[in-house]
């Protein structure tokens, strides 16, 4: 079965350029397309999309509300559980990270190379997230400061639920590192550091590792810049 890819942006000369990019490939196809959020909503009540491709600065409604509602409480199971891949410009969004709050299954860079967005959305579709450290760094160390420290305590007792190796592999896993790249630096198998990740996972009732990743840095686990407390 192909993977239902849904492009939503502003810019439809973009829209046409990854149009173009997934059309060549045998497992993809592009389903539908939509000029800001609030056309996409309306669009996946009669579309089945496994995968939506989300610009974030958008007219009527942007991005990441747009998440918020598709990966929120707003669509009920009939209406199916699409996954979203935020696409951004680094030098003008601040609003990624507040995009994988919202439930985004990770970002990428709107200059992406054709085989890293095709690589992230067959892992996007595959359950995973991309949380890619070359991105993911430069955009957490930037926008940590702005968001708010409500609930901080909360996120503490969280952390405190994991052992001392969980909490290891968390902060590995905030630094952006893969499952065989935290295997090797905590001289482990790569099967023993999935099982620790799921079991990260399910303790702090996470989705995936860009929840994950986010709940580091809001818990101070880890801060701007990279390092740990």
């Amino acid at each position: 079965m192909a993977i239902r890819v849904m492009l939503v942006d502003d810019q439809a000369l973009l829209r046409t350029g990854f149009r173009m990019v997934l059309a060549a490939q045998p497992d993809m196809e592009v389903v539908a397309e939509a000029g800001d959020g609030a056309q996409a909503l309306e669009m996946l009540r009669s579309t089945r999309v496994d995968v939506v491709l989300m610009d974030v600065r958008m007219p009527r409604m942007d991005g990441v509300e747009a998440t918020r509602r598709i990966c929120g409480g707003d669509r009920t199971p009939e209406d199916g559980d699409p996954r979203v891949l935020i696409l951004t410009t680094f030098d003008l969004d601040e609003y990624a990270f507040t995009g994988l709050k919202a439930g985004a299954s990770g970002f990428m860079l709107k200059d992406v190379p054709p085989d890293e967005l095709l690589t992230a959305i067959r892992a996007v579709h595959s359950g995973d997230a991309v949380v890619a450290p070359s991105t993911t760094r430069r955009l957490l160390d930037r926008f940590t400061p702005m968001l708010p420290n409500a609930g901080t305590e909360d996120r503490y007792k969280e952390i405190d639920r994991l052992t001392e190796r969980e909490r290891e592999v968390l902060l590995l896993v905030a630094q952006g590192l893969s499952n065989g790249e935290i295997a090797r630096k905590l001289v482990l198998s790569e099967a023993t550091v999935k099982t620790h990740v799921g079991r990260i996972l399910t303790k702090l009732s996470l989705r995936d590792r860009v929840q994950a990743v986010v709940l580091a840095y809001e818990s101070g686990l880890i801060r701007a810049g990279g390092g740990p407390f």
